[in-house]
């Protein structure tokens, strides 16, 4: 069964390249499009795709605030940042809302195909441009010098908060209750010196924690 997908950026020419791409691929079915965020969760209501394919900078409801509502309220649909600019913050800031991919649209053509996979697979995908960016000189670290004072159940829900998961889902996967994860969560925070899942997400890359 083909991914559903929708298109969203404000510029019509590039989602008719990003149209034109996709549709090339046997597996995924381009189903809508929109110009800014608001018309995107109308249409996301409306269609109810798989995965959404979302410009940062639109007008209206931004990309990151876009994403975060369609997080919140469709928490089963895939997101994948797109953004003209190579930003570190931009990308923990949209990660952290929810999203499961960032890529440079630069590279979109490159990368884009190999994202949109990965987050099927329920993986997160970074373009390597600005994987390197966030994980700076640190990317060889070794994990266990960071995380040796987390123990297994904290060092569990870690990573599935860093791969994106809610916390009932966290909690549905290792049959815990939600209040227990939201506690792990405070910890695992407090225990690494984060003060946000976005701190969370950017230890993880630095350190070599990364798991998608």
């Amino acid at each position: 069964m083909s991914l559903r997908l929708i298109l969203a950026d404000d510029h019509q020419l590039v989602r008719e390249a990003l149209r034109a791409l996709l549709e090339k691929e046997a597996d995924i079915a381009v189903v809508g499009e929109a110009a800014d965020g608001r018309e995107l969760l109308q249409r996301v209501a409306e269609l109810q795709p798989d995965m959404v394919i979302i410009d940062i900078s639109m007008p209206d409801i931004d990309g990151i605030a876009a994403t975060r509502r369609l997080h919140a309220d469709y928490p089963s649909i895939k997101v994948i940042a797109l953004s003209m600019f190579c930003n570190p913050q931009y990308t923990l800031e949209i990660l952290a809302a929810g999203a499961s991919a960032y890529v440079a649209k630069a590279s979109a053509g490159e990368h884009l195909l190999q994202a949109i996979h990965q987050v099927a697979a329920n993986k997160r995908y970074l373009s390597p441009k600005i994987a390197a960016e966030l994980a700076g000189d640190s990317v060889h670290a070794k994990a266990a010098d960071y995380v040796s004072n987390l123990d297994r159940r904290e060092f569990d829900v870690m990573k599935l908060l860093v791969e994106g998961l809610t916390s009932s889902e966290i909690a549905d996967r290792l049959q815990l209750s939600e209040l227990t994860v939201e506690t792990d969560r405070r910890i695992i925070l407090q225990k690494l010196n984060c003060n946000n899942l976005a701190d969370l997400i950017k230890y993880a890359i630095r350190h070599g924690l990364t798991f998608f």
